[in-house]
């Protein structure tokens, strides 16, 4: 077992981008799981298909395009420091940030069968407030992974930092369903 153990950390180590598809596919359901316990579910009222989608995106999607990001602005800003770190985590609010809520948005819609004119209603409805609290909540956690997290390590520490973010994100995906139904009851009532 740990011959094992080590040739997988050995494999991670070489490609860091699986420590982080691994770190997302983890996370991410984590989160929608205790996004749901919060919202009243138990372990027999669970959605799971939802956790799954969260798994195959946070894993096949974000990690990788954020290991490109992250990659990307080591090419860029390779001067480590306080100074850099921030350079780097208000650049990535400012042009990461906003196409990755607006990737989640619609590519979790997408997945779950929702038509391309739905997704795109989607992100109208959700992005700002989503993208107006992660100006609060990223460049703080950016800044400390730029300046003091390695670089191998950077994807999994983000992913870490998501499991908060995601049940947020979660959160906001449920409450655009939650305002469906309460005007479709309305529109029945009526």
């Amino acid at each position: 077992m740990v011959v094992v153990f080590s040739r997988f950390v050995a494999f991670t180590n070489r490609h860091p981008v699986v420590r982080g598809m691994i770190s997302y596919a983890t996370i991410w359901p984590i989160s929608n799981l205790i996004q749901q316990s919060m919202a009243g579910k138990s372990l027999e009222t669970y959605d799971w298909i939802t956790p799954l989608r969260f798994s195959i995106y946070g894993g096949l999607f974000t990690a990788p395009t954020l290991y490109a990001w992250v990659r990307l602005s080591s090419i860029i800003w390779p001067t480590p420091g306080l100074k850099t770190a921030v350079t780097k985590a208000v650049v990535e609010q400012m042009t990461y940030g906003p196409a990755a809520l607006m990737c989640f948005y619609f590519g979790m819609s997408l997945m779950e069968g929702k038509s391309l004119q739905e997704a795109v209603e989607a992100v109208k409805l959700k992005f700002l407030p989503s993208w107006q609290v992660g100006v609060f909540f990223w460049p703080v956690l950016q800044t400390i992974n730029f300046a003091w997290v390695p670089e191998k390590n950077r994807v999994p520490y983000v992913s870490a930092c998501s499991l908060v973010w995601c049940c947020f994100l979660s959160y906001m995906h449920q409450l655009q369903l939650k305002q469906k139904e309460m005007h479709s009851s309305y529109a029945i009532g009526n």
